[in-house]
């Protein structure tokens, strides 16, 4: 008798984008507008993922912009945008994989589109970050770690 042994083929979609959280500061607003503008750009990325139903995952991007001018804070924008996804047949590597790297990847320009769109109603210039390679970025991540496990 044969037995019925019936894999799943991969899946993996988007389901929907979402702004989980978002904020905008300018401490110095007016004063630094009245400046020669040398932006000092920093950048801060990190992810977050959850499962939140059967075959079903929450993966918010959390991106943070300082932006110094003269070594002082011109402004500040944090940003979580969100992601549902649905995602099934995939090993514990693979979906390891797909929530650390291809999910934010996939989030990530619509992060981008509304930092932008903060910073131009705050008056400052618009800042369209550069894209970002979340493999490289996930793969120095298991790096990293390995490493640490290694250590102890």
């Amino acid at each position: 008798m044969a037995e019925n042994t019936e894999a799943v083929a991969p899946q993996l979609a988007l389901q929907r984008i979402f702004l989980k959280d978002i904020s905008f500061e300018s401490p110095r607003s007016p004063m630094v507008f009245q400046e020669e503008w040398k932006p000092e750009v920093g950048l801060e990325l990190n992810t977050k993922s959850r499962q939140v139903g059967e075959n079903l995952y929450e993966v918010v991007l959390e991106v943070t912009v300082n932006v110094k001018n003269n070594g002082e804070n011109a402004f500040l924008v944090q940003v979580q945008q969100g992601g549902l996804f649905a995602i099934a047949g995939l090993d514990d590597q693979q979906l390891h994989h797909a929530l650390g790297a291809f999910c934010p990847g996939t989030v990530f320009p619509y992060a981008r589109e509304n930092i932008d769109a903060l910073c131009v109603k705050g008056s400052f210039p618009a800042l369209m970050l550069a894209p970002v390679n979340f493999d490289a970025l996930y793969m120095d991540s298991l790096k990293k770690q390995q490493a640490e496990e290694t250590s102890q």
